[in-house]
């Protein structure tokens, strides 16, 4: 039996409905809209195959508008993915592959979590920005390698997120021209008709960007569909915007518009729906010869097989740059890399000056850049602030994409999203930086990467009141702290070079996880070590200085700049014969994963007396304190005065942590609050 395109789309919006109401719970309205642009897409345009979802020369296909999952669902489904019928019937339920927003790692063919509305555009601006960058380092005149679209489905909210904003101006800029949004334009969102609260000239706004604009498309005319997806194929300078009409919840005769975007349909109204749809199956029930029409595991195979011989004749011609790639898109590191660190990180130790960290990570940047080539990162407008901008550095811009930096300009949240992106898509380890302050911009990208468990660098330089005169506006105070409950999330806080240099190589071996690395404006000593201490730097939290004693009247845990305070602290406790061990804790959450054998040698048990010390608030320290112990911290916001002034105005000092220590230790464990407010 042949199918019509629309009988196609109408498997997408019968399979969508059914679940969420099996569910009672969902969206079916976007899928039942969208279900003949994603037909037409998918049977005719995209290139996949669905026994290999990870093949690295797929096309990217990502649902920004996450809520309408069921059309991915369906998607997958249909067209031969290891997804069953039994998964889709599990749709929104406990432990499923088939989860209420779509999730990266859980549904074979989902390509990156989406569900906060305008991330997934962002994420696949990445996607496009890597595919582009690895088309001009790999493809030679005689084998394209790299040759993939990213396509995005989006909606009104995604449009009205900041983010979008962000993402599609840089796009623009860069000239994506293999990226294609696809907006659904159905003019409604939950609260009901947008007209009265989003009004924006949508092709005007995106021709603005720089962006190719195909306005006033039937998004239910299949025809319209393929011309205009041909148009934007055909666009090779300029990302694409395709602005499709639907209809929310199309084939409902009662519940089309704003009751069918965030609610199912009711058993009354499916059944109403599958007679406008001339649908006369079951639930979940597919006509014979349904999985026939949309089977696409036997064109994916061959579009991958011919893939796979040009591969060998690029092999052939090009052995190093092939073998390159391999590595890069399985994530890998050069085989020398471990070899090359401990040189590197041994000459550091012998001549770091006193430094800032964020200088620090600079000096690293220079070391670790030229071994690793797929090292891409940058910063949003603050390339001479966070340090970030390597020897030899080049730009990425919209003529020459053979570069390695890019300036986000002022698009904090952006920026996190399009690194997960880049991580998402493969072949690069992506950076980003920005103050610590304004990672609360980008705060919930940071946490889509943890979600996602990906390999995004998080760079927050300045982090603490230790920038000094601009002010509380820009000092972080709770922002380490808030950044290491993110789960999943590692974060660093390194106290020099070397802590710093340690820091960079576990972000970068991290292959299952993000981290944030934490670096100092001011200048901070270089803190001499053994070759141990310089191997445990790695464990997350180390004795940096111990005492003669076995069991240690105190022990101080510290990290970053105030490592510094805490051995001239022990320095001077020394003196009046207590007996004080210093630890360093530049990572709390590499710490906890160590053995318990290990974290008891660095913080035995029996030492009830600790005083943790860092210039942020200082709940968090308690759990490594206990009650009996004692943080020395800041629980309130900053000041604007140079930092000096500010550590000594706010009691994160020398005579400040030995006092805490003698009171701890003279109080036999009784708690103590040394914490600055105002």
């Amino acid at each position: 039996m042949k199918f019509t395109r629309q009988q196609k789309a109408n498997a997408i919006r019968a399979l969508s409905m059914d679940a969420v109401q099996r569910a009672n719970s969902g969206h079916p309205g976007m899928p039942m809209g969208m279900a003949d642009i994603a037909e037409i897409l998918w049977s005719e345009f995209l290139k996949y195959n669905p026994s290999d979802p990870d093949w690295v020369d797929r096309d990217r296909f990502v649902l920004s508008n996450g809520h309408g999952s069921m059309l991915l669902y369906s998607l997958l489904h249909l067209s031969g993915y290891d997804l069953s019928i039994e998964d889709i019937k599990q749709f929104r339920q406990l432990n499923s592959r088939t989860p209420g927003h779509p999730e990266y790692g859980r549904t074979p063919g989902v390509e990156t979590t989406t569900g906060p509305l305008g991330q997934g555009l962002a994420n696949a601006v990445g996607m496009a920005m890597a595919e582009r960058a690895l088309a001009e380092e790999f493809n030679k005149t005689d084998c394209t390698i790299v040759d993939h679209y990213t396509y995005v489905f989006a909606g009104d909210g995604c449009l009205m997120e900041g983010i979008s904003h962000e993402a599609c101006s840089l796009a623009g800029t860069l000239g994506l021209g293999k990226l294609i949004l696809i907006y659904d334009d159905n003019g409604i969102s939950i609260d009901g008709e947008v007209e009265n609260w989003f009004t924006d000239d949508t092709p005007s706004r995106f021709e603005a960007y720089g962006w190719h604009v195909i306005p006033d498309v039937d998004g239910l005319d299949g025809l319209a569909i393929r011309d205009a997806i041909a148009k934007a194929r055909g666009q090779s300078d300029k990302p694409s915007l395709i602005c499709c009409k639907t209809l929310i919840g199309f084939g409902s005769p009662n519940k089309e518009g704003r009751s069918s975007h965030g609610a199912p349909l009711g058993e009354a109204e499916v059944a109403l729906a599958r007679k406008r749809l001339d649908w006369n199956y079951e639930p979940f029930d597919m006509p014979p010869g349904i999985y026939d029409a949309w089977d696409a595991v036997e064109r994916g195979r061959t579009i991958q097989d011919q893939w796979n011989k040009m591969f060998d004749v690029y092999t052939d011609k090009y052995p190093h740059q092939a073998a390159e790639f391999t590595r890069r898109m399985a994530g890998q590191l050069p085989a020398d890399w471990e070899e090359y660190v401990e040189r590197f990180v041994s000459k550091l130790d012998s001549e770091a000056p006193a430094e800032a960290t964020r200088k620090a990570s600079q000096m690293v940047l220079n070391g670790y850049a030229p071994q690793l080539s797929g090292l891409i990162g940058g910063s949003a407008d603050l390339t001479g602030s966070n340090l970030t901008l390597w020897n030899d550095a080049k730009a990425v811009s919209k003529k020459d994409f053979t570069g390695r930096y890019i300036y986000y300009g002022v698009r904090e949240f952006a920026m996190a999203a399009i690194t997960n992106g880049i991580a998402l898509h493969r072949g690069f380890i992506p950076f980003c930086a920005t103050f610590l302050m304004f990672s609360e911009y980008a705060r919930n990208a940071l946490r889509m990467a943890s979600l996602m468990n990906i390999r995004s660098i998080f760079v927050f330089t300045h982090d603490s009141i230790g920038l000094g005169e601009d002010g509380p506006t820009h000092q972080p105070v709770e922002q380490t702290a808030t950044l290491r409950l993110i789960p999943d999330m590692s974060v660093w806080r390194p106290c020099d070079a070397v802590e710093s240099a340690i820091a960079w190589k576990s972000a970068i071996e991290r292959i299952n996880g993000p981290t944030c690395l934490l670096f100092s404006r001011q200048r901070v000593p270089h803190t001499e070590r053994t070759r141990d201490q310089i191997n445990d730097i790695k464990r997350g939290g180390y004795i940096l200085r111990d005492c003669e004693a076995v069991v240690p009247d105190a022990i101080l845990i510290a990290t970053g700049s105030e490592i510094s305070l805490a051995l001239e602290a022990a320095n001077r406790l020394s003196q009046s014969r207590y007996q004080v061990r210093v630890v360093s804790m530049p990572s709390t959450d590499v710490f906890e994963r160590q053995p318990a054998a290990y974290r008891e040698v660095v913080l035995p048990g029996r030492v009830t007396a600790r005083i943790a010390v860092e210039a942020g608030v200082t709940g968090g320290w308690k759990a490594y304190t206990g009650l009996d112990g004692a943080v020395v911290g800041l629980d309130s916001f900053g000041e604007s005065a140079p930092a000096t002034e500010l550590y000594a105005h706010f009691g994160i000092t020398v005579d400040k942590i030995v006092a805490a220590v003698e009171q701890v230790v003279a109080d036999g464990g009784e708690g103590l609050s040394i914490a600055a407010s105002n």
